[in-house]
This record gives C-alpha cells, sequence and structure tokens, in this order.
C-alpha cells in the first residue's frame, strides 16, 4: 500500500515549478515590490516556489527580473472568509539563479 504525504501546517512544501495562479499573485504585488526595492521591473517572472499552511497560505516566490539577477518574494493569501487577498510580506534581492529558496 502506498501513503500520500499530508501537507502538514506551519512547514514549507517542497520547492515546486511556478504556475500560473503564482504568476498571477506575483503579478497583484508587482507595484509594492518596485516601491519596496526602488526598482523597474520590465521582467517579472516567477520561476519557482514554495507553500506553507497557515491562517491562510504564505508563500516564497523566486521571480526573474532579468536575464541573470532574481528577487524572492514572500506572500501571504488571507483566508477566503476574510477576503483572500494577497499581502506583501517581504522582498529579498540579488539573488541568482540557484539561490536556495529558504523561508526568511
Amino acid at each position: 500500500m502506498t501513503t500520500v504525504p499530508l501537507k502538514i501546517a506551519g512547514g514549507f512544501s517542497d520547492l515546486q515549478p511556478a504556475t500560473e495562479r503564482i504568476q498571477n499573485y506575483c503579478n497583484e504585488v508587482k507595484k509594492q515590490v518596485e516601491a519596496k526595492t526602488n526598482q523597474k521591473y520590465v521582467e517579472f517572472k516567477a520561476v519557482t516556489y514554495r507553500s506553507q499552511i497557515v491562517a491562510g497560505m504564505n508563500y516564497i516566490i523566486e521571480i526573474q527580473v532579468n536575464e541573470c539577477h532574481y528577487i524572492h518574494v514572500k506572500l501571504h493569501q488571507e483566508l477566503p472568509c476574510n477576503g483572500g487577498k494577497i499581502v506583501l510580506i517581504n522582498v529579498q534581492e540579488n539573488h541568482k539563479k540557484d539561490d536556495p529558496l529558504v523561508p526568511f
């Protein structure tokens, strides 16, 4: 009998390729990220992400902002009963493609 791993509240998931839904979340907070980093990004492509079940969902997302530069963003999605809003929590700049995507 095979078992299916359960997602447990509190722990971050394994690294996953970004989906259209994750890209949409990034698009929602792009202006906030630009304000926080004092940068304008022509490219803003979600590459990989990890998620964490809490009272809602936390995401850490690797975003490609030009050919060889990446940023990591932390987002929170509120529970649907609270509106389901996507909120920017933090941004880390100056990452490279192979930098680990770890909680911050």
